[in-house]
């Protein structure tokens, strides 16, 4: 063989070689990629958030086929449960964990805002066309089972003009450990003294009256196949079913119905108290076109990874879902989380750890 023929097939086997390295360094180095092996994820939690995290799964998984993701909307006390117990990998919530749920954790645990969105009331009235308009003490007495019918007067001082019918009020609420129920007991124990003494708040408080359905989707059944029922939903699950949605009015005086631009007014005007571990309520918000019933919605990870692959594949995904997975919030219907608290996000992903090794 001759010298330049050889010297041809060494360029070409070495040609080879460095393309191979090449197409290796690029699998591994790419943006917010977990490496090229398989890793898979579990998750669950809150059914508030899950229409949005479901859209992030899906996209997410296109770009990164080598990370197996799946989430169980579960309420928000089932993802509490899980995290503490570690039978997830990372848990959600709208309802940031209290400190004694901190405390009992086997290890440091973050929360991490994802989106923000409107707790709702909703309502099964035929022939209703227009929205009905709740003030917050008449909220408060018909979930504490004072306020019977809806003709009542206090619903009427409310509603002028409309006919209501004095039809019995059937309650539904949820009955599993709920976030969105966290959140709407909190914004009811804000406006009403009588509530925060009797029920209080929290994710499976004690309801003085109705009938419960599981998550989101199972309160939402309920009123949208039951007559003359009421309740509190997400925003994304009454829009989905068709279902109407009420104007609340809120602490500056103003009947606000619940919008993206509404629930970020909330954001808002709560900012400055949001405090180093980013758990806040924004119920009940002082803006003047605050949405009163908004809140932040957390996933919940462990500082301190014990398994580096999970771990790392984690931190992209949220940190690919704070930025590029914002993009679907409003067509789902939640508010994009604010400039500002996407930084202090950034913060917490970039805190967590396996072995003392950051992650990202």
């Amino acid at each position: 063989m001759s010298v330049s023929k050889r010297s041809f097939q060494l360029v070409v086997w070495v040609s080879a070689v460095l393309f191979l390295f090449a197409a290796v360094a690029c699998n591994n180095n790419g943006s917010g990629d977990s490496g090229s092996a398989s890793v898979t994820v579990q998750g669950a939690g809150a059914t508030f958030p899950a229409p949005l995290y479901q859209k992030w799964l899906s996209e997410y998984g296109k770009l990164h086929p080598n990370v197996k993701m799946d989430y169980q909307s579960i309420g928000s006390g089932g993802g509490i449960k899980q995290i503490k117990e570690q039978t997830v990998d990372f848990g959600a919530s709208d309802a940031p964990m209290s400190d004694a749920d901190l405390k009992s954790a086997p290890g440091e645990i973050v929360h991490i805002p994802t989106v923000l969105g409107a707790v709702v009331i909703t309502y099964n009235l035929e022939a209703m066309k227009q929205p009905l308009r709740f003030s917050p003490e008449v909220i408060a007495d018909i979930f504490l089972g004072k306020i019977k019918k809806w003709n009542d007067p206090k619903i009427a001082a409310d509603n002028p003009g409309v006919t209501l019918p004095a039809s019995d009020i059937t309650v539904v609420h949820r009955s599993d450990g709920s976030g969105t129920s966290a959140v709407f007991t909190d914004y009811l124990a804000k406006v009403s003294a009588e509530w925060k003494d009797k029920v209080g708040a929290g994710v499976s408080p004690s309801w003085p009256t109705g009938i419960g359905g599981k998550g989101n989707e199972g309160v939402t059944g309920q009123i949208k196949n039951t007559p003359n029922t009421v309740g509190y939903v997400e925003l994304a699950y009454a829009a989905k079913n068709k279902l109407p949605v009420a104007q609340i009015k809120n602490a500056a005086g103003n009947f606000i119905e619940p919008s993206i631009d509404a629930v970020t007014a909330a954001a808002a005007a709560s900012a400055a108290n949001m405090p180093d571990d980013l758990r806040i309520s924004i119920t009940n918000a002082a803006g003047a076109q605050a949405y009163p019933i908004s809140s932040y919605t957390y996933v919940l990870v462990y500082k301190n990874q014990k398994d580096a692959a999970k771990g790392k594949a984690i931190v992209d995904f949220l940190w690919w879902g704070i930025h590029d997975g914002e993009g679907f919030a409003k067509e789902l219907l939640y508010a994009p989380l604010p400039a500002d608290i996407v930084k202090r996000a950034e913060a917490k992903i970039n805190s967590v750890t396996a072995n003392g090794t950051a992650l990202r």
